[in-house]
């Protein structure tokens, strides 16, 4: 995965990601929703077969780029606790 910075403003960041898709793009616009400093996000794509995506985070208050931090760690901390969970399980059905 390759990023690149298009637009970083106090407000606003938008990123050109390269090797990635919707599989991590779409969670973290969802997270990023859930914030109430977050003003609008979304992913966008020039074509579907590029492999290019672009991620836009606009903020009504704080910093787009601790918003972006902040999404990817609540994602982090989710799936550990799902590993967590599907371990403990795993186990027990043995």
């Amino acid at each position: 995965m390759e990023l690149k910075t298009i637009k970083k403003t106090t407000k606003e960041l938008e990123l050109e990601i390269t090797g990635e898709n919707e599989t991590l793009l779409n969670p973290i616009t969802e997270v990023l929703f859930g914030f109430e400093e977050v003003d609008y996000t979304s992913y966008l794509t020039d074509h579907p077969e590029s492999n290019k995506r672009r991620l836009y985070i606009r903020v009504n208050k704080g910093n787009p780029e601790d918003m972006l931090k902040k999404a990817v760690k609540k994602l982090e901390d989710e799936i550990k606790t799902f590993s967590k969970n599907f371990e403990g399980k795993s186990k027990s059905k043995k």
